[in-house]
């Protein structure tokens, strides 16, 4: 099932331009990913949930929902750095990762899809004009927007299913399953795909 991500919460950011936006997220990626400290990660995050904050309740509990989603793989990250004996680490990576999904999330809840499909079109430009059908590329792209919470929804469920029938902490136990939710949700949307004509219209 897919989902539409736009908030219907109005903010100042809905109004920004879509590709403005999108580069500003892959510059703010570097740059999480280049640094390393912990006290940098934690003011980011922190700066995220302040963001989310201040269009209302609403807003914010609706960033914080996507946030949550992704407790099974935090759970999974910091007990391997436990094991490790780097604690620090998993932190920081912990941190990284939640800053880069709400930033990724804020540009989602603020961007109609069909404004970030039109980015990924003229940037694709060049390639149609020596003969390359870009509709893949731009379809590609819808999807995994689309998709991606709702995948990362289906695993926190998963997670929680297996919580409530065994002690054991559901780690890698969950990835075959949910591949296969994942494959089958897949084979679900090629089959609708070809019913409207596929990627050539």
């Amino acid at each position: 099932m897919m989902i539409s991500l736009t908030s219907p919460v109005e903010t100042r950011a809905h109004g920004w331009s879509a590709g403005a936006k999108l580069a500003a997220l892959c510059g703010a990626t570097v740059v999480l990913f280049a640094q390393e400290g912990l006290g940098f990660h934690a003011v980011v995050f922190a700066a995220c949930l302040l963001v989310y904050r201040l269009p209302g309740g609403r807003f914010f509990r609706a960033g914080v929902k996507g946030l949550v989603a992704l407790w099974p793989f935090i759970a999974v990250v910091l007990v391997w750095h436990l094991v490790i004996g780097a604690p620090v680490e998993g932190l920081v990576v912990v941190l990284r990762l939640l800053s880069a999904v709400a930033l990724a999330n804020l540009v989602t809840m603020t961007t109609r899809l069909s404004a970030m499909i039109e980015v990924v079109r003229w940037l694709a430009a060049p390639f149609r004009r020596i003969g390359v059908n870009t509709r893949a590329l731009e379809i590609g792209i819808a999807l995994v927007v689309r998709f991606t919470p709702t995948l990362a929804d289906k695993g926190a469920q998963l997670a929680q299913s297996w919580s409530a029938r065994s002690p054991k902490k559901p780690s890698w136990r969950i990835v075959m399953p949910f591949t296969v939710l994942a494959i089958d949700d897949a084979e679900y949307v090629a089959e609708a795909l070809k019913a409207r004509g596929g990627l050539n219209r």
